[in-house]
């Protein structure tokens, strides 16, 4: 089970740590970095990476690291996936580009077919592939503006949604996504959201409060889509109260408002469903998409009601490297894993062990004030002991303890103080719970 010459399952999956983090290789490689990188590029974690699969990243020091984090729940179905590398490779020998608006080719048809298949709703759809999961949001906003024939976009409290000039607008906190970087987009409008954490309001209590401020200070004559995610992702993994989510929706269809699930972070089985929107039963008219999507390779999707997406003339949509080949053969490996080996049942295995856990770790420490979370997309919330105040240094003295441990753990959260967990759906149950042995050492530690 062990190799010392390539990344995937056969990657030992063992923790270990074997020089101070970063250790002096990488710490070389940081000052060459510093020489020639933007300072505005940063890295959670200073380790260089020589190989990764499974649960594991090693760096070049020869530190095994186990991966809570999924290069951002990316590597869903594992690095260097046997049937992600298989397709890359066949499709690297073919041919690697030709732009699908001017030649096109099989690899962009099969991967529409499998979108209009897996996302939620039997109705017909279409697809239009793109790179990112910024550019996919910043084309749903077009598609919904050039169907209503309307401009106003509404967003939620805490939502993330990229950091182009138009999804920074939409983005909600400051520092780091849009300090300094306006003025943004127009006719953007962001309503309350359901935090059941902090506002202690019921789905349906929290929906008519957005509701109510869409119509006094907008009005759906001139409103676009709503733009939202069924579970925030950078905002804190904050899941809605039960109903929120689908009040909203049938508010939009009733109103003539296209309704847009965000699901960059969220789909392809991450929650313990194809789509998160599944979980409140929610038929988006349009739902955006990436990250998991293509097993570590960079592609995009906008998949939404065939209506919608037909009204666009011809060139309205694309991009040179939209939906490049190479890319979108990676997405089919990642699609046939997350199929094949029941990802979504995975994923939903990883929840029955860290939620336990993790509410455990709250019961004993009161630092933690929240646990939340569906699938392997889970979070704790850190407060001041006994309150309801974020404590975003007490959080980063724990990533820190982690990190020196070899457990990679990132934050979220609009005040720095979320610890989100997002492990390959592929990790093992010892090194889950040997991640999870860690970081309770470290809030021991931090308390």
């Amino acid at each position: 089970m062990t190799s010392n010459k390539v990344g995937g399952p056969t990657l030992e999956q063992k923790r270990k740590v074997v020089t101070s983090i970063p250790g002096p290789k990488s710490l070389e490689m940081q000052k060459r970095r510093n020489e020639v990188v933007s300072a505005g590029v940063s890295s959670t974690l200073p380790v260089y990476v020589q190989r990764a699969g499974g649960g594991i990243i090693e760096d070049i020091d020869g530190n095994s690291f186990i991966d809570l984090a999924a290069g951002i729940a990316v590597t869903s179905v594992g690095n260097a996936n046997p049937n992600v590398v298989k397709n890359v490779q066949n499709a690297v020998e073919q041919f690697t580009h030709t732009c699908f608006m001017i030649a096109p080719y099989e690899s962009y048809v099969q991967v529409c077919e499998a979108l209009a298949r897996l996302t939620p709703g039997k109705h017909a759809k279409r697809s239009a592939l793109f790179n990112s999961g910024a550019e996919a949001l910043e084309n749903a906003v077009k598609i919904a503006r050039y169907f209503t024939k309307k401009d106003a976009i509404v967003v939620v409290e805490h939502g993330y949604h990229g950091r182009t000039n138009l999804t920074m607008a939409m983005t909600a906190k400051n520092m780091p996504y849009k300090k300094g970087f306006g003025p943004f987009a127009p006719e953007i409008y962001r309503v309350p959201t359901s935090y059941p954490f902090h506002d202690e309001l019921s789905g349906t209590d929290a929906a008519k409060n957005a509701i109510s401020r869409i119509e006094k200070e907008i009005g759906a004559d001139q409103l676009a889509a709503i733009v939202i995610e069924p579970i925030q992702g950078e905002g804190g993994f904050i899941v809605p109260a039960p109903g929120f989510f689908s009040e909203l929706a049938n508010w939009a269809k009733n109103n003539n408002v296209l309704f847009i699930a965000d699901e960059v972070q969220t789909g392809f089985a991450r929650t313990g469903a194809m789509f998160a929107s599944e979980h409140e039963n929610v038929v988006p008219d349009l739902i955006t998409m990436a990250k998991g999507m293509g097993g570590g390779l960079p592609v995009a999707a906008v998949t939404g009601r065939a209506d919608v997406m037909d009204a666009i003339h011809p060139g309205g949509l694309g991009g040179t490297y939209g939906g490049n080949p190479i890319a979108l053969a990676g997405a089919l490996g990642a699609l046939e894993s997350i199929e094949k080996e029941n990802l979504v049942e995975k994923a939903k295995h990883i929840e029955s062990i860290m939620l336990p856990r993790l509410k455990n770790m709250a019961q004993q420490y009161s630092l933690i004030g929240d646990v939340r979370g569906r699938g392997a997309m889970i979070a704790i919330e850190i407060v001041k002991p006994n309150t309801k105040e974020p404590d975003s240094d007490t959080t980063t003295k724990i990533v820190k303890a982690c990190h020196a441990e070899g457990v990679l753990v990132l934050t979220a959260g609009t005040y720095g103080n979320v610890l989100r967990f997002l492990p390959p759906l592929v990790i093992s149950d010892e090194l889950l719970n040997e991640g999870l042995d860690v970081l309770e050492k470290a809030i021991i530690s931090a308390s």
